[in-house]
This record gives structure tokens, C-alpha cells and sequence, in this order.
């Protein structure tokens, strides 16, 4: 993240004025279990994906005051088509750029996101990779499970979002008004195996979209 005072700056107003009034305001955002989203980082914050407004979504929910440590984990090929485009998810949206293939290197894809966490920052991180048709949820990439077990401490809360990905469908540029909402689930953590991990967080993410099929509003 950059340093400078004017970047800093726009990048606060960004979210506080053009994020805030169109994903809680022109969408009107509903939030379910907000008590469960982090107060303060180390924290992954991971989700199903069906919109680019997804990660912008979830930032909005948090206070501004932890705008610096928010960090969107986003694939290079995909956001950084163009300098311009670099300098503004790098600068501005505050992303995190993971190489997708370079496992089969023998290169850790993760080193950034642990490297972030290590320094307090709460990371929005989509497990299934790309984004997926709207309210189907596809098959889990093992990023997500090998994050939480290099960081066992860490709090990684599943969460399940609904709506966003008719709001501004994949492949499109047009906002449509729908109403959209954030089911937010009990914090989990890597203490166990991988396998165990994995098993629990889709549980997890199945239940959440389950309350959204039925909700018991709070």
C-alpha cells in the first residue's frame, strides 16, 4: 500500500463517497449477523463470488478507520491488464495480486496474503477463484485452507452473499437496483488438519446460503 499522503487520501474518499453511496445506498445493502465481521486485523474475510462489486461490498461493511488494513487478494491476469489499471486496484482498491498456476512452480502463491496477515491486515479473499454464475456456489480453490493453516491464529469468517451478482452480472458494465444482502458466519480457524478446514468452511457457506433460502431474522 502506498505511503503517500494524496494517494492515501483518495483512496479514503473513494470509499467513503463513491463505494459507500452506491453499494449501501443505490443497492441498500442488507447485513445479517454484522457482530461476527472482525473489529481489527489479522482477519480473512472469505466469500462466495458471483460480481466485481463483491470485494467492494464487503469493505463497505467495515468502518472506515480500518480502510488501511482492508486488502482484496485478486488474480494478476485479471486486474492487471494495463498500468493504468494496476496502479489503480494496487493504489486505490488496495488488492493483493496472487499468480494463479504458480503452485505448479514451486512457487507459494500465498507468501503476500501471509506476509499481510503477519502485519495485522484483514484480507477479502474469494475461495472459489473466478466468479461463478449468480447464487451458485462453485467448487473451492485449496488456497483458502492452506491460508488458514500457515495462520492457525487467524480468524477466517465464511461469508455468503446474495443478490450482487444480479445487481452487476458478470460480463457486464450496467448496475441494476436488486436487493442484495451479507450473511456473515461464526469465525473458523486452522488449528486442525487441511481436510478438516475445508470440510467445515463449505459447511459453513452451505448453512449461510441456507438462511438466505429461509431466513430467521434477527
Amino acid at each position: 500500500m502506498s505511503k503517500n499522503p494524496v494517494i492515501r487520501l483518495m483512496r479514503f474518499l473513494f470509499f467513503a463517497v463513491v463505494v459507500r453511496a452506491v453499494i449501501l445506498v443505490a443497492l441498500g445493502l442488507t447485513v445479517r449477523h454484522r457482530e461476527r465481521l472482525p473489529k481489527d486485523g489479522p482477519a480473512v474475510l472469505a466469500a462466495n463470488h458471483n460480481s466485481n462489486l463483491d470485494a467492494l461490498a464487503l469493505m463497505s461493511l467495515m468502518p472506515l478507520k480500518l480502510l488501511p488494513k482492508l486488502r482484496p487478494v485478486a488474480a494478476v491476469d485479471y486486474f492487471f491488464t494495463s498500468k493504468a489499471r494496476g496502479w489503480f486496484v494496487t493504489n486505490i482498491i488496495g488488492i493483493i495480486p496472487v499468480v494463479r498456476g504458480s503452485a505448479r512452480k514451486g512457487v507459494n502463491p500465498l507468501v503476500a496474503c501471509e506476509e499481510a496477515l503477519d502485519r495485522g491486515e484483514i484480507l477479502v479473499l474469494f475461495p472459489e477463484g473466478s466468479r461463478g454464475d449468480p447464487e451458485k456456489l462453485g467448487r473451492l480453490k485449496t488456497g483458502i485452507g492452506h491460508l488458514a493453516c500457515a495462520r492457525p491464529d487467524v480468524p477466517v469468517i465464511p461469508v455468503y452473499m446474495h443478490g450482487l451478482g444480479k445487481a452487476l452480472p458478470k460480463g457486464s458494465s450496467l448496475l441494476v437496483p436488486f436487493n442484495c444482502t451479507v450473511n456473515a458466519g461464526e469465525p473458523l480457524q486452522g488449528t486442525g488438519s487441511y481436510n478438516d478446514f475445508m470440510k467445515a468452511f463449505e459447511e459453513r457457506i452451505a448453512a449461510l446460503a441456507a438462511e438466505e433460502k429461509h431466513p430467521d431474522w434477527d
